[in-house]
């Protein structure tokens, strides 16, 4: 950070106190400069592209084609930018510094969601025409197993160790659990109606999963596999039927999960110790997915009916600006 000095400030004659005060704000300015360089990658289903955010000036600065129906998107080890498409049945592995693909991945019939293995060899994908979790071999594109699962399975989590893969189903409302070594489902934990999407918190004692139409989150041990607490939402105006969470996040710390409540056009700030929600923030049409920044200051909210990124302020849980993208957004991944 460039010096200060505090004789060239306005007020710098009212003391110490007044010095210290400038001091800080000086400081925020910097973290919060310092937090805003980067992009966010944002899906959409209609337009299959990826529409680039830059963090710093919260302004759309292009767009990168990609295949059919873009859908879920996150990082990989090598921080490529991996985007699912459904209506291609197939992944675009992306070069976010030449804004390039780099190849196309087979992923069988209508992908939508995936997980990566922690040594990112390894795609573990929902095909929800076939019911089936399929495990893609990342630098071959091979087929290595497929697992029958639940009708219309969805979300796709992976264990810290890779030895667990959690998958939800939406028709059974259950959550399959299988050991990735064998392929085999050792367990189908019952949840809320129509399971979507997980987080795993940083301790890996529990699995969070939201329940678009339980309008609630089923809290999993991931010790006995048992559900050990139900979070319901309430939003003041909305019926119940229009509380639709799917996208989550918690964060790295481990004391505070974030909620996109779908049709509700809320996301939800949860205290995870006392699974007590502290905070609505009213964000765009169809709240879908949510990621935080690096620095866990800002989250991005992807909704879907309303074309939009609202962008919140996590520490004052207020939008602070929405910025259009491309149609029927979905995901979003943030490369700083």
């Amino acid at each position: 950070m460039p010096q200060v000095s505090f004789l060239s400030l306005p007020g710098a004659h009212l003391g110490a106190a007044c010095s210290r005060s400038v001091l800080a704000l000086v400081l925020a300015a910097a973290g919060g400069a310092a937090m805003a360089q980067g992009t966010a990658y944002v899906s959409s289903e209609k337009d299959s592209a990826l529409t680039m955010i830059d963090l710093k000036t919260l302004a759309v600065k292009g767009t990168i084609a990609t295949c059919k129906r873009a859908r879920h998107v996150q990082l990989t080890p090598e921080r490529l930018i991996m985007v699912a498409c459904t209506d291609s049945n197939q992944a675009d592995l992306i070069d976010p510094a030449s804004g390039k693909s780099v190849r196309r991945i087979p992923l069988g019939d209508e992908p939508e969601a995936f997980d990566l293995s922690p040594d990112g060899k390894v795609i573990y994908v929902s095909n929800e025409d076939a019911g089936e979790a399929s495990f893609i071999d990342a630098a071959s594109g091979k087929k290595l197993r497929s697992v029958k699962v639940g009708a219309e399975p969805e979300g796709v989590k992976v264990s810290a160790d890779g030895k667990t893969l959690y998958v939800t189903s939406e028709v059974a409302s259950l959550v399959h659990v299988i050991d990735t070594a064998s392929g085999k489902v050792v367990k189908n934990i019952r949840v809320g109606k129509r399971p979507r999407r997980m987080a795993i918190t940083p301790d890996g004692k529990e699995l969070w999963v939201t329940n678009e139409l339980g309008a609630s989150v089923s809290i999993v041990s991931t010790a006995t596999h048992e559900v050990k607490d139900t979070l319901k939402f309430e939003v003041k105006g909305a019926r119940a039927e229009d509380i639709t969470p799917v996208g989550i996040q918690i964060t790295s710390d481990g004391k505070r999960a974030f909620v996109g409540l779908g049709r509700a056009n809320h996301v939800a700030f949860v205290d995870v110790p006392s699974r007590k929600v502290s905070s609505l923030v009213l964000v765009g049409k169809r709240a879908w997915n949510v990621t935080l920044d690096k620095a866990q200051a800002r989250l991005y909210v992807v909704n879907g009916l309303s074309d939009d990124v609202t962008v919140v302020d996590v520490a004052g849980a207020k939008a602070v600006k929405s910025v259009p993208v491309g149609r029927v957004p979905y995901g979003l991944v943030i490369v700083e």
